[in-house]
């Protein structure tokens, strides 16, 4: 099996801003922690920290080592951590070293992740002049019981002020993230979680369901299936009941874990998902170029060694190109999460009639189950998951792919 070569047109960029003030009990990101704030930290007292500083300036030494290719970036995403620990100043500084090496078009997305307790009015309206046009709210949660649970430093009072500035500042293009399944999280809570999101008009909604990852505090402290976490049966309904009520107030289910208002989907996100080249920039970051991934250090320490390394190379970085088909289990591993699926002639034409026939055989077992469905078009025939049973088990449909396919 060989994947066709692809033509490198690389329209976006992720940069990881790892500060926060503390760890939540279910993360396992590359963070540091900063530890609590002073009252003026809202309005930009974050400068004070050496260490984000420094950071910064290594972050700004490997942007601008990193060769250009020549496209203009349509989209940008600042994710963390909690870049919302930043400083406008600091924002524009990122943003403009960015234009300067790569480009931005005028229509740029431009995300930003922010968590409610951590901006002001003042400093949301300096990041949208330093640029940003896009925000994700991190709100996981707005009963305070489940917000402790979990290891949040905000609070329900922080989230509606939030959300208040945002409409304020006449921000059209805002997005909520929350999480399900939850210790101590009903279904009567998840309800009530989606009502409130609906109430509040974003335009975008995130919803994740809980994983206890390795190495997090949740791993240490419960075995999966156990209380206080809901059951698989009772995350499921939480499942469906966010396809019910989301698509029912208007929302498009276009991904997975996503809902949008027309027009509104991520145009980052999307790259992702289609499996799109991306530049990566900081610690613990992965870039997909040359149908290369590479990931940078998780510790800080080490991402500053390694950004010296890199800037003396001359912005090199040797890894070994992703084979064939390590390249089509990630295209239907991120494809499949989205609701239109993937094109059965694009995998034709990329890795061959013989890689179809094996995908198609894998899945008729899922198609009779009614998880999976071929729609065939005038000019192309695609395969989808079906919303919400497919998507429930997409886990035991990708297993089956990879086994079948590996």
């Amino acid at each position: 099996m060989a994947a066709s070569p692809l033509t490198e047109t690389v329209t976006a960029a992720y940069l990881h801003i790892p500060f926060c003030r503390r760890r939540c009990y279910y993360c396992d990101f590359a963070v540091s922690i900063v530890g609590d704030q002073p009252p003026l930290a809202r309005s930009g007292a974050s400068s004070q920290y050496g260490t984000i500083t420094a950071y910064l300036e290594g972050l700004l030494q490997e942007i601008r080592a990193t060769p250009a290719r020549g496209n203009p970036l349509q989209t940008v995403f600042l994710g963390g951590g909690t870049p919302s620990l930043l400083t406008a100043q600091q924002v524009e500084q990122i943003l403009s070293t960015i234009d300067r090496q790569f480009g931005i078009v005028p229509n740029a997305e431009i995300s930003m992740e922010i968590d409610p307790d951590t901006f002001d009015r003042e400093k949301l309206q300096g990041y949208l002049a330093a640029g940003m046009n896009r925000f994700s709210l991190g709100v996981q949660a707005f009963q305070p019981e489940l917000l402790a649970a979990c290891g949040r430093t905000h609070t329900r009072e922080d989230i509606d002020r939030a959300v208040e500035w945002l409409h304020q500042l006449n921000v059209q293009n805002f997005s909520l993230d929350l999480i399900s399944g939850l210790p101590h999280q009903t279904l009567e809570h998840w309800q009530d979680t989606l009502q409130t999101a609906i109430d509040f008009n974003p335009a975008h909604i995130s919803v994740y369901d809980l994983t206890v990852e390795p190495g997090t505090a949740f791993d240490r402290w419960y075995e999966a299936g156990s209380k206080p976490l809901p059951s698989d049966e009772a995350t499921a309904q939480m499942y469906r009941l966010t396809q019910q009520t989301l698509t029912h107030a208007g929302y498009e289910h276009y991904e997975i874990s996503n809902y949008a208002r027309s027009g509104f989907q991520c145009r980052h996100n999307r790259i992702y998902w289609e499996n799109r080249p991306y530049y990566g920039f900081g610690m613990g970051a992965a870039s997909y170029l040359d149908l290369k991934r590479f990931t940078r250090p998780r510790k800080r320490s080490q991402y500053h060694q390694w950004v010296s390394e890199y800037v003396a190379s001359g912005g090199s970085i040797d890894c070994l190109t992703t084979p064939p088909i390590e390249i089509l289990l990630d295209t239907l591993m991120v494809g499949l999460r989205l609701a239109e699926g993937i094109s059965l002639t694009a995998l034709g034409n990329r890795f061959g009639q013989g890689a179809v026939e094996q995908i198609l055989a894998c899945l008729n077992p899922h198609q009779q189950r009614g998880w999976v469905e071929i729609t065939n078009g005038d000019r192309t025939s695609r395969i989808r998951l079906s919303d919400p049973e497919g998507f429930l088990f997409s886990n035991v449909i990708l297993s089956d792919l990879f086994e079948s396919l590996s």
